[in-house]
């Protein structure tokens, strides 16, 4: 096992805002394990085609909360939690923020109990730092040129109170989340996540 510590980042922000992109290309410059949510393993791609699928009509909030949890339970456990302790880092597409804004602020749901939720489902595990990537709605709307799934589709006031969530998680917890502008070019943007990584964690030096 490696003395080494790992470290956890995750990427958060609404539809259309690069975080997937963004997570890839740190995730290449850090030789790091790359994951997301959901979807990270292989009972968490089921659980993904659940959430996501517009066939699948309307959740009630708290059971979409309680599947979201259930892919990060297992999620944390074959992967995440294997690989820092293995000394790998990890960077991962989505992780508890997404959960606290998607089914607390934009679901209505009380986001205490959310994001208690998610730290009963992870046993505490939690990212060193979470970078949100954050652009205007009309330019999230420009990239979302293809068939919307049920999440994406959920409505511009549902999506408001989601961004709006993020900002104020970022707020309450400034030494955890660094807000980036994720409107510039990929690459300008990618430059912008290294410093702040290069700053907060002292990786890719």
């Amino acid at each position: 096992m490696s003395t080494v510590p790992g470290r956890f980042i995750a990427f958060e922000g609404g539809e259309g805002s690069g975080k997937s992109t963004q997570a890839a290309l740190l995730a290449d410059a850090l030789g790091a394990v790359f994951t997301r949510e959901p979807g990270g393993t292989a009972v968490g791609a089921r659980i993904r085609e659940l959430v996501l699928s517009p066939e699948t009509g309307e959740l009630d909030p708290r059971a979409e909360a309680l599947l979201m949890a259930a892919d990060r339970a297992q999620h944390v456990a074959e992967v995440v939690a294997p690989a820092l302790a293995a000394g790998r880092h990890v960077v991962t597409d989505r992780f508890a923020g997404s959960s606290i804004a998607y089914q607390g602020y934009g679901r209505g749901l009380p986001v205490d109990e959310v994001a208690g939720l998610s730290r009963w489902a992870t046993n505490g595990s939690w990212p060193d730092l979470v970078v949100l990537l954050d652009v205007p709605a009309a330019v999230a709307d420009a990239r979302l040129q293809r068939a919307l799934d049920r999440m994406e589709a959920a409505g511009a006031d549902f999506h408001r109170r989601v961004n709006d969530g993020f900002r104020e998680l970022a707020a309450i917890e400034p030494d955890r989340w660094v807000l980036v502008d994720g409107s510039a070019a990929v690459a300008e943007v990618a430059d912008a996540v290294a410093a702040v990584v290069r700053q907060r964690l002292q990786l890719l030096s």
